[in-house]
């Protein structure tokens, strides 16, 4: 997620050097992996620290060299226990404070509990307490990427970088996808249908887009604030107050806008998490004359079955970036790495 200057550029780099500071604030052996990736690229040694969990569950960070002075950078991916990876980067980040370290800075390329950025019925905007928290703990800027919703930036009082993958799946679709000029970029909701848009204008391909599928949980429809007032309601408010009735949503027979027929469907979005979506879409590909369907996206969590799910499915080719740590892979190179994707930029 740094754009460097390659190893060996002079004296810029021996100064980069005395003032830097990487951290791994993951204990998981992939976040290390990809932290030791951006360490070599950046031309400098991974910081000196042990993250670990206690018998009693609680999280324990000791930094073992000093921080004061320095510019810290804290690299941090979501393992499957979410909040044991969140306290580890609170825990690191006020660690750094309190040991008089210049400034923090957060590379977190998957922001956790991004999808909970909207007020939902008698909930909350958990996104706004996690920025609240970090930035509490002593964060003085995030770098991330392809944040769900672009609005998170503005939870922080700190600078945020969020950063796009987007030329690397471009380039994976141009150098890895045979007779890519015959797809199609697919939106598989009228809400991605932005991001669809985007790859198809700098590929130069049509798009197509999916209307009418099963309601999504996070729709606004579930804080209640589009259901049709009922009568009684309406009275009470006053006697001689007249408000039309409001006619509730529903959602139409499911629809393709666009021609997929007889070419490849390339189906794109920010996170793969729960599939049932994405499987719906390809089924409905398939019945509409796509012969290849592809699945490409950001951040891959893959939660529960989902590999299995894509296995037996429509789909042809799950790519992502490897800015998170694999959880599960799906077997017959189903769900594959993107390896010329890294979180350092080109």
């Amino acid at each position: 997620m740094f754009c460097v200057a390659p190893v060996g550029t002079g004296s810029n780099m021996n100064v980069t050097k005395g003032g830097l500071v990487l951290f791994s604030a993951n204990s998981n052996p992939s976040c290390m992996e990809l932290s030791k990736r951006i360490a070599e690229r950046l031309g400098v040694e991974m910081g000196k620290v042990q993250v670990y969990q206690e018998p009693n569950r609680e999280t324990r960070v000791q930094i073992q060299e000093s921080v004061r002075g320095k510019d810290v950078f804290i690299i941090q991916t979501v393992s499957k226990d979410v909040n044991t990876t969140i306290m580890e980067l609170l825990i690191m980040v006020y660690a750094c404070k309190t040991s008089c370290a210049k400034s923090i800075i957060g590379v977190v390329p998957y922001f956790p509990y991004s999808k909970q950025c909207k007020m939902r019925k008698r909930g909350s905007i958990v996104s706004k307490l996690l920025a609240s928290m970090m930035c509490k703990a002593g964060l003085t800027h995030l770098i991330t990427m392809d944040l769900h919703q672009k609005e998170i930036q503005g939870f922080f009082n700190v600078p945020v970088d969020n950063l796009r993958a987007s030329p690397f799946l471009l380039q994976y679709i141009q150098e890895e996808i045979p007779d890519y000029r015959n797809a199609v970029i697919v939106a598989k909701s009228p809400a991605s249908a932005k991001r669809a848009q985007s790859f198809a204008e700098r590929l130069r391909l049509g798009i197509a887009v999916i209307h009418g599928e099963a309601q999504d949980a996070e729709s606004d429809l579930v804080d209640g604030r589009h259901s049709p007032p009922t009568a009684k309601s309406v009275a009470a408010i006053h006697p001689s107050l007249e408000i039309p009735m409001l006619i509730p949503k529903e959602k139409p027979p499911i629809t393709v806008v666009g021609d997929v027929g007889g070419r490849i469907a390339i189906i794109v979005d920010d996170i793969i998490d729960d599939v049932d979506s994405f499987l719906a879409a390809a089924e409905t590909l398939k019945e509409r004359g796509a012969y290849k369907i592809f699945v490409m996206a950001t951040h891959g969590l893959l939660s529960s079955d989902a590999p299995r799910l894509i296995e037996e499915s429509a789909i042809d080719e799950v790519s992502q970036c490897n800015c998170r740590p694999q959880i599960t892979t799906c077997q017959q190179q189903k769900a594959t790495l993107l390896g010329s994707v890294h979180i350092i930029c080109r």
